[in-house]
């Protein structure tokens, strides 16, 4: 499903894996310290997000960091 998400649908990785998950931004961002709106400029297919930032947001996600960067 997440690969679908992020290939055929045109999503990022955080994106298809917080949908995935079942989770709102709202939620993601609350665990990780940010505002929502920080949350969705994440989840935008340009962003480009340090490891440091990937790796937290894989541990707040229940996944991998390397799922993260397929």
């Amino acid at each position: 499903d997440v690969v679908r998400m992020n290939i055929l649908e045109g999503m990022s990785l955080p994106r298809a894996w917080r949908e995935y998950k079942g989770l709102t931004q709202a939620q993601v961002a609350e665990k990780l310290g940010i505002s929502q709106p920080a949350m969705a400029q994440m989840e935008r297919p340009d962003a480009n997000l340090r490891k440091k930032t990937l790796k937290k947001l894989a541990d707040v996600l229940g996944i991998t960091f390397g799922q993260l960067t397929m």
